[in-house]
């Protein structure tokens, strides 16, 4: 295992996050029994939040690209936060903020869809520079919001990896009130790796298939949970595209959460 955070409970680790958020989460993957993140690239906001209803007594995050809505209105928001509440889940918009960090600041807290808002979390590439983490910081920190860093992509041909990632993991240690984790295949290691705890969220999560025809690689909980020790499956198609979602999810909670029990427990 790349590091001992990973062979820790949920709820022990939170112990040592700087950020309000990550403490949130982590104690309520622990609550709900669910390391299940749903993806939910869908069109129209019925069917969004439908998912969010139906899905949301499984997972611990929902994740959305609220840009991709064909009807979005201002009601959007307000509905999805209410379903997490009643559901007890957080929000992630998967934004993939990656422009300065004046210009980030603006798309972050003004425009049509004002995401730090309501979307407990976010995400941004580190490739414009530390300014991009500064600028996002100014907005969503007072609104214990939470910042992911893309470290690495799952789909083939990603240049987010090696030196890359490794200057990532160097960003986020040093804005860990706010940043508390990374999109990312594998925990990576760290110069202190006994010193910084980070939160990994992981897409391209399929039990079914091992990629698409637009380069997309899939992973099984097993392999992203129990081998590469990360923390959170994000699992799209496979879940919402299923004959039977609710059915579907259960699965993959399921399997999310025995590979964090074996993971845990192997110590």
């Amino acid at each position: 295992m790349p590091s001992s955070f990973a062979s820790q409970t949920y709820t022990a680790r939170a112990a040592g996050f700087a950020n309000d958020l990550a403490v949130q989460l982590l104690k309520l993957m622990d609550r709900k029994k669910t390391n299940l993140s749903i993806a939910a690239d869908v069109t129209s906001k019925a069917e969004l939040l439908q998912l969010a209803d139906l899905l949301g007594p499984y997972i611990c995050v929902f994740k959305t690209h609220i840009d991709i809505l064909d009807d979005y209105d201002s009601s959007v928001p307000e509905a999805l936060t209410a379903l997490a509440e009643k559901h007890d889940f957080l929000i992630f918009e998967d934004r993939k903020f990656a422009d300065i960090g004046s210009t980030v600041k603006a798309q972050y807290q003004s425009g049509v869809y004002k995401i730090a808002s309501w979307a407990h979390i976010t995400n941004a590439h580190p490739i414009p520079g530390e300014g991009i983490v500064h600028g996002l910081k100014e907005v969503g920190l007072p609104l214990k919001r939470g910042l992911l860093l893309l470290a690495e992509m799952s789909s083939k041909g990603t240049l987010a990896q090696g030196k890359y990632s490794m200057d990532t993991l160097a960003m986020a240690a040093r804005n860990r009130d706010f940043v508390f984790g990374f999109i990312g295949q594998r925990r990576l290691p760290l110069d202190e790796p006994e010193k910084e705890d980070f939160l990994y969220l992981t897409p391209g999560v399929s039990m079914a298939q091992s990629g698409d025809s637009l380069g997309q690689q899939y992973r099984s909980p097993e392999q992203v949970v129990l081998e590469s020790g990360c923390d959170v499956i994000i699992v799209g198609r496979a879940i919402y595209g299923a004959a039977d979602p609710v059915a579907e999810a259960k699965k993959y909670q399921e399997a999310g959460w025995n590979a964090y029990l074996q993971r845990t427990r192997r110590a």
